[in-house]
């Protein structure tokens, strides 16, 4: 039954799932506007991000080293993999990239899975976060709060990385032009390498923050990777403002739908994602695309 609280609740929800995937799709969006790139193994990040901090937390029992594991493993994850695997399939055809790191996920998720097995991972949050919290007008999730706030902090810092240091200058000049770049004397290779590390460290964080939201299992990445997508899609592939502002829209279009018929939620996604490419090609903020 609708009511206002219940709206508002969901507004509530889409709010903080829409900035869960800003973050994600702001990784994805920096690698792909960087790199050319289309990262299908971001799923599996966010995923492994979700694993390695469990990981750390069943050892420790505690919350912040769990997220800061998480964080630096994912990170580590992809500047290797980038060194490894991404940097022999710049020159080569877009569908050899997307099926090396379609590929690559699939590694990633049945290790996960042969190490710990299909069933679900629980990280509880800290106990200062726990239970619920009055605004007033209704309760909801303390940790869900906190969560919402720590994801904008997050977005925040990248946001000071990407536009307030010389190191952002380079990216985002790479985004424009990485032939010009590198004609400049700067070294394109290691800009690629810490664009990939970035990314991926964004995927990660994600995945081990929203873990005592949902559980984690082998496949939790699956279903973030499409959304991510969407979300890219929606705002404009490079634009770091694009992707904030595309997960804000696909996540209140997730909440408020499923408030009505949870069956629909994906399909008013990939709606809006349509009108989006009809109207606006390159996306709500977009700019041209890649060479």
């Amino acid at each position: 039954m609708l009511n206002w609280a219940n709206f508002i609740s969901q507004l509530f929800n889409g709010l903080v799932l829409g900035a869960l995937l800003a973050l994600i799709s702001s990784g994805l969006t920096i690698i792909y506007g960087t790199l050319g790139v289309l990262n299908l193994a971001h799923g599996a990040m966010f995923m492994l991000g979700g694993y390695a901090g469990w990981f750390a937390y069943a050892h420790t029992g505690s919350f912040v080293v769990a997220v800061i594991c998480g964080s630096l493993f994912v990170m580590i994850v992809g500047v290797v993999m980038e060194r490894v695997v991404i940097r022999h399939f710049y020159d080569r055809p877009d569908e050899d990239q997307l099926l090396v790191t379609f590929g690559l996920g699939i590694v990633f998720v049945e290790a996960v899975r042969f190490a710990f097995g299909s069933l679900s991972k629980t990280v509880l949050a800290p106990e200062a976060l726990a239970g619920i919290t009055s605004l007033g007008f209704m309760f909801y999730p303390t940790y869900r709060l906190a969560l919402l706030g720590i994801v904008v902090a997050a977005l925040l810092a990248l946001y000071a990385v990407l536009y307030k240091t010389r190191l952002g200058l380079m990216v985002r000049a790479g985004i424009e032009d990485a032939r010009m770049v590198e004609a400049l004397g700067i070294n394109i290779q290691t800009v690629f390498v810490i664009v990939f590390g970035i990314g991926a460290m964004a995927a990660g964080f994600a995945g081990i923050v929203n873990a005592p939201v949902v559980s984690i299992a082998p496949d939790v990445g699956e279903g973030i990777l499409v959304q991510t997508f969407v979300v890219v899609v929606i705002g404009g592939v490079g634009s770091f403002g694009g992707a904030v502002l595309g997960g804000l829209v696909a996540g209140e279009i997730i909440s408020l739908t499923s408030m009505f018929n949870p069956a629909y939620a994906y399909v008013m996604l990939f709606v809006a994602m349509t009108l989006v490419l009809v109207l606006r090609p390159r996306g709500l903020l977009g700019a041209a695309g890649r060479e």
